[in-house]
Order: structure tokens, then C-alpha cells, then sequence
């Protein structure tokens, strides 16, 4: 399947004419923030070998997606899911839309919370337990955290809309706070006591736990389990470098890496 997917995006990016390199020879590339560190060091190990610069805007996945509606100059986009990059195809901006890695949902939970797999539906819906999330819609994150909450109602009557109605969507939206630069969002959420339990990408919670270890991460029950999957497509009009780019990403050293940063990656193989 995945070999299918890439020569469909090699044989697009081949028929489709390219601008004029840019001055200096810079690819812009638009990702998820959940692929921050993955991505950063896969443009890193790009512009080594090429010595073509990676210009990088990291965000919530629907609001790069706007962003590059509203004519904001973009060559890649890797998103969180397969919709809003898809969009961009529909409308003729961009590439068919391949496939290039998974994610799922875990919960980051505070330190002091009696908590584990098969009591986490009833802990989230307890009265007393914050429960944070991204944003819906802005970030793919929130809608997948959504989507769990839609999962819990054949377990639990009742318990999609109180949970949706309790979420607190701290992170994502157009007005989220911002973490400080140097930290891991979800992290500096938890330390600064902004929820008790927090849905997001089970990668996102490796990277919190790294930063503030007295966190701890609960796998999601199967039944309220929800896969993400990430879509990479390359902007209509875009750079020879930056199909290369595109290419790098799916390549057998650029899987490696998101292996590496938790993620399942389709073409990947030990």
C-alpha cells in the first residue's frame, strides 16, 4: 500500500511544472505541531546533505491549512490527519495526499491521580478530574479526543456529552496560550496545573514526560482507542527541492526517525 501511495506522489510531483527556484533555494514546509521534533530533525539531516534551507511553521494542523488557503507561500504540508491536506487537493492546490505516518491517543496524567487503563473512562468522567484537549477542528488532536469521547457512550450512557461539555481546550486554537518557546506545551500545561488529565498523541506525551518525568502516561482501552493518521502533501506550483523534501519524508531514513519519536510509520521496516 505504501509503495502504491508513493509512486502516485512521485508521478504527480514529476508531471506537475515547478516555479523558478527561489532566491537562496529555501523550501517552506508546513507541519503539525505534534511533528515538531520528528520533522525538525529530518530537515535537519535534509539541509545537511543538500545544503538547501528548510523554512519550518509548526502549528495546528486546520489553521496551517487556512493559512495556506489565505495564500500564505507553502510547498509540503504534513498534517496531523488526512483531511486537511486532502482539502487542499479537492480544491486543486495541491498533490493527491500520501500517507506517511500513524499516531494515537494516550493520556498524560498528573502525578497523585489513581489511574490505569481499565479505569480510565471512569476516572476522566469523574466530577472532579480536569480533562484537557486541543482544540476541535483547529487541531486534529481535539478532534480525535472528540472522537474518543463519541467511543465512550456504548460503555457508558451519557458519558459523550458530559465530556465534551467538561473538556478544557488548551491548546490549538487560534487563542490558546502559547508555551514558553523552549518548553514541551503539554508539559508546561500539566506543570502549571491547567488540567489532570490531558488526551493527546501518545508522542506528545513521550516528549512531555521527558520534560517534567513526574508525569505518567496511561494507555487508551481499546474500545475508546482512536487512530490518527498523518497526510503529507506537496503545495501545486512548488520547488524541484521541495518534492525532494517530500521525498526525504518518505523515504527509508526519514520513516526511521518518526519510528524513532514513537510514531508507526508505513514504510518503515527493520
Amino acid at each position: 500500500m505504501f509503495k502504491h501511495l508513493l509512486a502516485v506522489a512521485v508521478a504527480g510531483m514529476m508531471a506537475l511544472p515547478s516555479f523558478q527556484a527561489m532566491a537562496e533555494t529555501v523550501v517552506k514546509l508546513h507541519a503539525a505541531g505534534s511533528l515538531g521534533a520528528a520533522i525538525s530533525e529530518i530537515a535537519n539531516a535534509y539541509e545537511a546533505r543538500t545544503g538547501i534551507r528548510v523554512e519550518r511553521s509548526f502549528g495546528p494542523s486546520g489553521l496551517l491549512r487556512e493559512r495556506i488557503e489565505g495564500g500564505e507561500p507553502a510547498e509540503v504540508f504534513a498534517s496531523a490527519n488526512m483531511a486537511h491536506p486532502t482539502t487542499l487537493a479537492s480544491a486543486g492546490m495541491a498533490l493527491p495526499v500520501v500517507l506517511f505516518a500513524r499516531n494515537r491517543l494516550c493520556a498524560l496524567v498528573q502525578p497523585g491521580i489513581e489511574v490505569n487503563t481499565p479505569t480510565l473512562l471512569e476516572t476522566i468522567l469523574r466530577d472532579d478530574i480536569r480533562v484537557g484537549t486541543s482544540t476541535p477542528n483547529a487541531d486534529p488532536s481535539g478532534d480525535y479526543a472528540f472522537q474518543l469521547f463519541d467511543k465512550a457512550e456504548a460503555l457508558s450512557p451519557g458519558a459523550t456529552a458530559k465530556l465534551k461539555a467538561k473538556a478544557l481546550q488548551l491548546t490549538g486554537g487560534r487563542d490558546s496560550e502559547a508555551a514558553p518557546e523552549d518548553r514541551n506545551k503539554y508539559g508546561w500545561i500539566m506543570e502549571n496545573d491547567r488540567a489532570d488529565i490531558f488526551l493527546t498523541y501518545c508522542t506528545n506525551a513521550l516528549l512531555a514526560k521527558r520534560e517534567v518525568p513526574s508525569l505518567f502516561i496511561v494507555q487508551v482501552p481499546e474500545q475508546l482507542s482512536v487512530g490518527a493518521d498523518y497526510g503529507l502533501t506537496v503545495i501545486k506550483g512548488a520547488s524541484p527541492e521541495a518534492f525532494a523534501l517530500a521525498l526525504h519524508i518518505l523515504s527509508p531514513s526519514g520513516q526511521a526517525v518518526l519510528v524513532d519519536y514513537g510514531f508507526d510509520a508505513p514504510g518503515f521496516t527493520r
